[in-house]
């Protein structure tokens, strides 16, 4: 199954209604990995590159893109590989921290992982 645009550039904002609520995207078929506090969907399984990845908390997921999660500030955090500079993930239904997304990497061997979200796999369900 292919991933729309519009999948892909949700993945940067949040999506709201015409009421300034939250209105999550909810996807049709297998596969999905929700929000492990309030099941709303935040990816698909065709999006994720690697589960070899440590989370603050147990094992993460990489994924190429997330709908339905709203970013926090950019800040430098120390993580397995070195010195990052990321942003935390919102679930925008819950607002609970799902994960994180790299916004710049200390060095060429890291920098597939810019623009990428990590989420912790304690904070996903998924749904088949």
């Amino acid at each position: 199954m292919m991933v729309s645009s519009f999948y892909r550039r949700s993945s940067k904002q949040k999506v709201w209604s015409d009421k300034k609520t939250p209105k999550a995207i909810s996807f049709d078929g297998r596969n999905v990995y929700s929000c492990s506090h309030c099941r709303t969907h935040l990816t698909m399984r065709e999006e994720m590159i690697s589960k070899a990845f440590q989370g603050h908390n147990g094992r993460a997921f990489l994924f190429n893109s997330a709908v339905n999660v709203s970013l926090g500030p950019k800040e430098e955090r120390y993580l397995l590989t070195g010195l990052h500079i990321v942003c935390d993930v919102h679930c925008v239904n819950c607002d609970s921290v799902v994960g994180w997304k790299y916004e710049r990497a200390p060095n060429n061997g890291e920098r597939y992982k810019v623009g990428k979200f990590i989420f912790e796999k304690r904070h996903l369900v998924q749904e088949f």
